[in-house]
Formats: C-alpha cells, structure tokens, sequence
C-alpha cells in the first residue's frame, strides 16, 4: 500500500463517469446509473500478503542474528520465533515483486515475533442498501493495545510495470477521524461503521480493497496513513470484488 499521484488515479477514476456522460438519461443520470447503488451484501475475510504470494511489505527480520541486515519475511519463512523490526529508513511498497526481499539496513525493534504477527485474523460483513454503507469486522491476535487504522484503497490492474503503487483513503471521512480503532489487551478488536456513499467496489481498471494497518509509534496521521514500514505496518487486507453488472 502506497500512496501515489492524486491526480493519476482521480483521472482513472473518472474515465468512466467522463465516457457515461456523453449521453444522459431521462432521469438526468448517465446510462446504466440509478439513484442509488445496487444492494450489496457480502462476506470479508482479511489475508496476509504472503497469502496471496506476495512478501509480506513493512516488517522485517533478520536472517542472521546480529547482522544489522532485514529481509522482508516470504511464504518460505519458517522462523516464526524471529523478532521483527523496521527498516533504518522507509521501504517502498513493491507487492508484486516478489525478489525484492533486501537486504536493507535494521531500525529499531518492532516488539513482536513473526509468529505473532502471522496470527492475526480478521473477517465481517459488508452492506450497501440505499446509498448508505454498513461495515462490520473483528480482529483477532493482533498486535496488544495496538493502534490501528482502516483503509480503502485503489490499485491499476492489470497492474503497472513497475508497480506504481496505490491510492490510499482513510475509511469514512476524509480527515481519517473514523478510520481509527485500537485493540485490546489481548489483541482483539471490533471496526463498526455506517456511512454514505457506500465503498466503491473493483471496476475494469482498477482493484478496490480495504486493508488495515498498525502504527508502531502509536499515533495515527489524519489522512495519510503515515510512513510505511517505519512507522505504519500493514498487516491485513481484502481484495473487494467487481460491481455488478461488470
């Protein structure tokens, strides 16, 4: 997850409407648009990157203790005792570059175990009924008394060669004041929100998910979501599905 030009993604987004537009409606809306979107329902289960064969993007471990030497964790890591840190300066996003690995230099001590990181789960339901969205997810095993944000965020797909990265939105308002939660001392935590418009599910080019991340330094950044892999750490998303109709 990382965040790219504004005015890149805003014109894919606005591709369609601009092509829809050119005919209107008797109801005074583009073709094929009703008032509101149709109702959706569905189920969210929250992965890993490495399960989607992908390296995990902003913790790391050492491969040889004491090296000063991180490597982003792979679908082969099986030290799940290994402590994780973040990078000395911050790492770009590169998802589906799958050996881009590192090494890069070690910062400072995350406080987990790769183990403990892996043990997250996360799932919930989605609805969008009128216009007006209605989220619910739970979290299980993530990081204690950790906080956290949620995202919905876009990214090109088939995707760029290289990968340019994503646009990132905080979930609910724009200033990210309802993107926030913080899990509990065992490391479980609900993510309950209603909101208008309802989220922009995957179109033809462009992938739409939600993804959470964990702010190491304890604080969250308003409408950004902050460094990534330094201070701001991924750790689950869900790939949304394409709208009807497409």
């Amino acid at each position: 997850m990382k965040k790219y030009s504004y005015l890149f993604v805003a014109g894919l987004l606005a591709s369609n409407l601009v092509s829809s537009a050119a005919v209107a409606s008797a109801s005074g809306l583009p073709p094929g648009m009703s008032k509101h979107d149709a109702p959706v329902e569905m189920d969210l289960t929250f992965i890993f990157h490495i399960d989607d064969g992908m390296t995990e993007q902003d913790v790391f471990m050492e491969k040889q203790a004491g090296s000063g030497k991180v490597f982003r964790p792979t679908l082969a890591t099986r030290d799940m005792k290994a402590p994780l840190f973040a990078p000395a300066k911050a790492v770009p996003h590169t998802p589906l570059q799958v050996d881009n690995i590192g090494p890069w230099k070690k910062g400072k001590p995350l406080g987990i175990t790769l183990g403990e990181w892996f043990a997250a789960k996360g799932s919930g339901k989605y609805t969008c009924k009128n216009g007006e969205g209605y989220l619910k997810t739970t979290f299980q095993n993530l990081v204690p008394n950790g906080v956290y944000t949620m995202w919905h965020d876009f990214f090109v797909w088939p995707p760029t060669k290289p990968f340019v990265g994503t646009y990132d939105l905080p979930f609910g308002a724009r200033d990210g004041s309802e993107n926030t939660f913080k899990a509990d001392a065992k490391g479980n935590a609900v993510f309950e929100r209603s909101f208008k418009p309802c989220l922009q599910l995957s179109g033809e080019h462009l992938l739409s998910e939600l993804a959470i991340a964990w702010h190491s330094d304890g604080k969250t950044h308003g409408h950004e979501p902050g460094e990534f892999s330094t201070n701001t750490h991924v750790q689950l998303f869900v790939v949304l599905p394409k709208r009807a109709g497409i």
